[in-house]
């Protein structure tokens, strides 16, 4: 094992060997290479003469480029976005993120969490918190309703023992805790490393927690904890933020969970993707949240440093670093005086089309056709359909109505409702109903 890798284990061990031993084999092994990286951050500052450490091409001082690219940027300048971004991510997009996650959980308040890791998009980040802390055979508690690409990360990449859980109950009216906890208390009884992803708001359903469920949550999880169990609880908060009704927690299970017992690592993986209407930016965060028992502020500070490096070196391994000009705007956004309003317009549009969904679907007549899972954040609300096949319908709606929807297993329908206008909502029930009347006649 490479002895930067070595020290860094150290660090965690010393302080928690909870975490250490949670880590997945190339977790342990992953570190931040010193080489070519360090070699040029101690040049860009110490090297006022003449600096010719980095890969980029340069000219009178500044970044070399085209004018063809950098007239389509006119507002900021080349060296702003054309170098490469560190592999943690630019310093300043880091501390402002760490800023507004701990604005929009106040919950965390006083509790030491790590500064966030830029990563190119969730879903890298998903993929990054695999390798770290998932080995081959390890147990993942799923829901049986989850983003399909959660199969190619855990189990195709890293070959994890997947065990699933009903999300909701059987009449589709609320998060089955009880199912949750079944599982979980199944799990324990054969492994003393359990890991779990908690997606809220949840994608495909469009269902985000009541306070109520989310404490129940973490009162299992914790209570887990301290029977023994060691838990990884990835936090996957994509659509964090698009809360739409009163009774629903309005934080991350990230802020119950963080400081709650020392054998449970929280990681928050969230992002602008869609918090920002940024989707092709591919701009991400890993966070961490730990409990070191009587732990000294420069102990939390070493762990956490500590896992920071090991994920910038995974970084590092597979993309070197995520886009420089992504995160450049990203935070000249957050730092606009007029970004939480914005926010906040974007925020009512996507509301209103959740509630005219509800309204519309208050209509009895769809009660033949199809069950609606509950739903009242995020951009999705998934239905169940009775008597026909989903991915025959979704094939039947294409080809006869033009109408384009995700099929999920052999009952279920996902609906994007953040793409949709309000006045198509009826519309597209309508065809929904017809295309099943239409599949039952044939």
């Amino acid at each position: 094992m490479n002895i930067l890798a070595e020290e860094l284990n150290k660090t965690i061990q010393n302080s928690s060997p909870a975490v250490y031993n949670m880590l997945s084999d190339m977790g342990k092994a992953l570190f931040f290479p010193k080489g070519i990286l360090s070699q040029s951050a101690e040049a860009k500052v110490k090297a006022d003469k003449i600096n010719a450490t980095i890969g980029i091409a340069k000219e009178k001082g500044s970044v070399l480029s085209l004018p063809s690219i950098t007239r389509y940027i006119p507002e900021m300048d080349p060296d702003q976005y054309l170098p490469y971004a560190p592999s943690y991510g630019i310093p300043e997009l880091r501390k402002v993120w760490k800023e507004s996650v701990f604005a929009k959980n106040p919950t965390l308040e006083g509790k030491p969490i790590s500064l966030p890791v830029v990563t190119s998009g969730i879903t890298h980040g998903v993929s990054c918190f695999s390798d770290l802390w998932v080995n081959a055979g390890d147990t993942l508690i799923l829901p049986d309703m989850m983003w399909g690409n959660y199969n190619m990360t855990f189990c195709v990449r890293n070959h994890a023992k997947v065990i699933h859980y009903p999300a909701y109950d059987e009449h589709l009216t609320r998060f089955n805790v009880e199912a949750f906890e079944h599982t979980l208390n199944q799990a324990a009884a054969n492994t003393n490393k359990i890991v779990t992803v908690l997606n809220f708001p949840h994608n495909p359903s469009g269902y985000s927690l009541t306070r109520e469920e989310g404490e129940q949550v973490a009162r299992i999880l914790i209570h887990l904890a301290q029977k023994g169990t060691h838990l990884v609880v990835a936090c996957d908060d994509a659509y964090f933020g698009l809360f739409y009704e009163e009774e629903t927690l309005k934080e991350s299970l990230f802020s119950l969970l963080t400081g709650a017992h020392e054998r449970i690592v929280t990681v928050k993986l969230d992002g602008a993707t869609k918090e920002d209407y940024v989707w092709g930016f591919r701009t991400g965060f890993i966070t961490y949240g730990i409990t070191i028992d009587r732990g000294s502020e420069s102990e939390y500070a070493g762990v956490y440093e500590a896992l920071e490096k090991k994920t910038a070196g995974c970084i590092r391994g597979n993309i070197s670093n995520a886009s420089h000009l992504s995160q450049s705007i990203l935070l000249k956004s957050m730092k606009d005086e007029q970004y939480g309003d914005y926010k906040a317009e974007k925020f009512d549009l996507l509301k209103e089309r959740c509630a005219e969904m509800k309204r519309v679907l208050e209509d009895p007549k769809y009660n033949d056709g199809f069950d609606v899972y509950p739903f009242n954040s995020g951009y999705f609300m998934c239905i169940r359909i009775k008597d026909v096949d989903a991915e025959s319908l979704r094939v039947h709606l294409l080809e006869n109505y033009g109408t384009g929807l995700i099929s999920i297993g052999k009952s279920n329908i996902r609906i994007a409702f953040s793409c949709l206008e309000k006045e198509d909502v009826r519309t597209l029930f309508d065809i929904i109903l017809q295309g099943i009347n239409d599949l039952r006649k044939s």
